[in-house]
């Protein structure tokens, strides 16, 4: 799948949202809004293969996750989802029962 070709669909079952800063020249290129611009990985059997750049509910762009910005959006995905899971282990459950 090429860089630029849209998708058929824009909210597939299977497409994780992953959320990333707006690139520069993305931002410069959409219209004013006030909704934010996230990335949905779609995954098949546990591969990403395409990275959806939405703005809302609109599909923008697909962007090929083999690509330098598509290695960029998905480097920084693991890394804020590696720091969140490490907080959240690192937290004591509030709802947790201790027996004896």
């Amino acid at each position: 799948m090429s860089e630029n070709e849209t998708a058929p669909s824009p909210n597939p079952p299977d497409a994780a949202p992953v959320a990333a800063p707006a690139a520069p020249e993305a931002t410069a290129a959409a219209p004013a809004s006030t909704e934010d611009i996230t990335y949905h990985a779609v995954e098949k059997d546990g591969v990403v293969t395409a990275i959806w750049e939405m703005q809302g509910r609109k599909h923008l762009r697909t962007i090929d996750p083999r690509s330098r910005q598509g290695q960029d959006i998905l480097r920084l995905y693991t890394t804020e989802h590696a720091e969140h899971n490490e907080a959240a282990a690192a937290a004591p459950e509030a709802s947790e029962v201790v027996s004896t």
